[in-house]
């Protein structure tokens, strides 16, 4: 039996571990709405399969499917991977899906964030949500784990911790008028730390250019392991991404985490830039409600939109000129896991990445080394 619980995960003894840390599986979702996904979703499904398959090399894979796609996604995918039919709005797991939290006994609850859509009637993507904001409580009524209710509206994209009791944020998002307008930064920052278990939050400024999310964390920066931090970065001082990625450089570099340590700062050059064709465009069908794809529109390609997983790396794959680099630096930057690249341009047209189309449930028996 699953509980809805009325206290905090932090008040609980609970936290949210690192995704660099051991995992008992990944949750995604399948993408189908034609008015997002070109051709009715058929190249973005063959997209996701790929990605599915590349993390269930590594651990196990979890996809909730409508019940009119059941059986599309059945033999689209890898026979390892699970299928359970799960209503949805659209396929955005990192966002509407649970953030696991852990304690020292080996337990693990949820949080359950309030969704809407990246802006609500203000800015949002699409309308209505409400499959959306219920997919967290089913996912943890499946895998029967407890679940936290938080008061305010957030997405897990937002949000990336080091599991020693640092969160790292963004402004542009998560004090965006159109998430929680009547809540200050400080109010804000002390739900973070009820609800993640962290104590140090460090905020960057904007995320990556022309991104629909409200500049999403997990698109400009993560944790690599604690104390070191990845960077989505440009050099050409033209591109309106450098001062971004400078400012969040600055920011990182002056920044304490938990521990008292300075941050190691890794600089991952960006693909492209990257538009939308005109061609693909063309595949979208026009909805009242949803926000219009046009041709010629700048992507939000990052690099740093990468799943870790148990002993591996998948990453998205977006540039012939630029793919190798990237995937070479993450080859540096993890040498004890197999980077794999997957072609992901298709999940790109979508808004997002690999990354925020998957939801790590973390191991029971996490370990945090030490109180923060």
């Amino acid at each position: 039996m699953t509980l809805t619980l009325t206290t905090t995960p932090a008040a609980d003894g609970f936290w949210m571990p690192g995704e660099f840390e051991a995992h008992a599986g990944c949750w995604m979702l399948w993408p189908e709405r034609p008015d997002n996904w070109r051709e009715a979703g058929r190249p973005a499904q063959h997209a996701f399969a790929a990605v599915a398959a590349a993390i269930a090399a590594f651990e196990p894979v979890t996809v909730g499917v409508s019940s009119s796609e059941f059986q599309v996604a059945r033999a689209l995918l890898d026979p390892r991977i699970r299928v359970v039919e799960i209503s949805h709005d659209d396929c955005w797991m990192r966002d509407v899906g649970p953030t696991f939290v852990v304690d020292r006994r080996g337990a693990v609850r949820g949080v359950d964030w309030h969704f809407n859509a990246w802006g609500g009637l203000q800015g949002g993507l699409y309308f209505p949500w409400d499959q959306d904001d219920l997919v967290a409580r089913k996912v943890l009524e499946i895998e029967s784990r407890d679940r936290y209710r938080a008061p305010i509206v957030n997405e897990g994209g937002a949000i990336h911790v080091d599991g020693e009791g640092t969160a790292l944020v963004t402004e542009e998002c998560l004090l965006n008028v159109n998430r929680n307008p009547l809540l200050s930064r400080e109010r804000v920052e002390a739900t973070l730390r009820d609800y993640l278990g962290v104590t140090t939050v460090i905020w960057l400024g904007k995320g990556v250019f022309n991104d629909e999310t409200d500049g999403h964390i997990d698109n400009l920066a993560c944790f690599v392991r604690p104390g070191e931090v990845c960077l989505t970065w440009t050099d050409n001082k033209r591109d309106p991404q450098y001062r971004i990625s400078l400012d969040a450089w600055e920011r990182l570099k002056d920044a304490l985490d938990a521990r008292g340590r300075r941050l190691k700062v890794t600089k991952l050059t960006m693909p492209g830039p990257l538009t939308l064709a005109a061609k693909e465009a063309s595949g979208i069908i026009a909805r009242e409600g949803t926000k219009p794809r046009a041709g010629g529109e700048r992507l939000a390609a990052s690099y740093v939109n990468f799943y870790i997983a148990n002993g591996g790396v998948v990453m998205p794959l977006l540039d012939p000129h630029t793919d190798r680099a990237a995937a070479s630096r993450l080859k540096r930057l993890f040498p004890d896991r197999r980077v794999v690249g997957v072609p992901a341009r298709e999940v790109l047209l979508g808004g997002g990445n690999i990354h925020c189309i998957t939801q790590q449930v973390p191991a029971a028996g996490v370990k945090r080394l030490a109180s923060p």
